[in-house]
């Protein structure tokens, strides 16, 4: 085998395991906080028009609206208390 198909080859095994990883990443684990309460908490903190929650990396994230301003926001999943708040700039 050629060194660039060497190259290759590890490089496309390592990024699907990466991929894989990531995934296992994205599912709320069975003791976490429903998405439903979390938007609860949300909306208790100021929150509105909460869109696109969804589970990453170990805590629910999104954004929202909070003081006039769009808002991203990440949460821990079990306790809901706040990890990030952080007012969207893009």
């Amino acid at each position: 085998m050629r060194p660039a198909q060497a190259l290759a080859l590890v490089a496309a095994f390592g990024l699907a395991g990466s991929a894989a990883a990531f995934a296992d990443n994205d599912v709320p684990g069975a003791d976490w906080m429903p998405q439903e309460q979390v938007i609860q908490k949300l909306e208790a903190a100021g929150y509105s028009n909460v869109t696109g929650i969804h589970a990453d990396d170990g805590h629910w994230e999104g954004k929202g609206v909070k003081n006039g301003q769009i808002t991203e926001f990440e949460v821990d999943p079990r306790s809901g208390s706040f990890l990030k708040e952080e007012i969207d700039r893009d």
